[in-house]
């Protein structure tokens, strides 16, 4: 499960990033995804950031150094890359992986993938608790889909099933177990509750 960070400007600058050059790539455990529905998280006990974000599923194998599109692309959906930001900000000062803060049990959220509509403007919009919380779309990214899959495949091949969250845009705050989130986005026609 690839993720690309710091691919919005508003969330860079809220967090006080420097812009990027070139995709910053890190990774989440198969065994950190779940669905909408309430499921025990790892440390639970703690106040997470929620991040939305475009998830792309690949369809088809792609060698390393070969040129891919969106036709590479099977489905796509909304998720949740949630994170423990205190131990990412530890973890990132001391110059070590953000593993711990990225990849535990519970933090990848996944609505069910639907076909990838090609050459569209991706809207989509975060609600926790009925409040509007994030709201992007795909054209605000930094590094579009082609950009990333072809970034990816400078180091590896990539398979059918594997899976890329695409970034976040700003809005990231405060989320516990118990908080009801709502997914929404007009072009991808999803309209979806969950519960953390």
């Amino acid at each position: 499960v690839y993720c690309i960070g710091r691919n919005y400007t508003d969330h860079v600058k809220e967090l006080k990033n420097e812009l990027p050059k070139e995709p910053v790539i890190f990774l989440k455990a198969p065994s950190a995804l779940r669905t909408m529905e309430s499921r025990p998280i790892a440390c639970a006990d703690e106040s997470f950031h929620h991040e939305i974000e475009l998830v792309l599923l690949i369809g088809k194998p792609i060698a390393m150094g070969q040129s891919a599109d969106e036709s590479a692309i099977q489905g796509i959906t909304l998720g949740l890359d949630l994170t423990r930001r205190e131990v990412q900000n530890d973890l990132k000062a001391k110059g070590l992986p953000w593993t711990l803060a990225k990849s535990f049990a519970g933090s990848g959220v996944l609505h069910p993938f639907v076909a990838f509509p090609k050459g569209k403007t991706l809207d989509f919009k975060l609600f926790v608790n009925n409040d509007l919380r994030q709201t992007g779309t795909s054209s605000d990214m930094i590094f579009d889909f082609n950009f990333i899959l072809n970034f990816l495949l400078k180091y590896q091949d990539l398979h059918p099933g594997d899976i890329i969250f695409t970034g976040t845009p700003a809005g990231v705050a405060g989320f516990r177990q118990g908080d009801e989130f709502h997914f929404e986005s007009k072009a991808l026609g999803i309209d979806a509750r969950g519960r953390l």
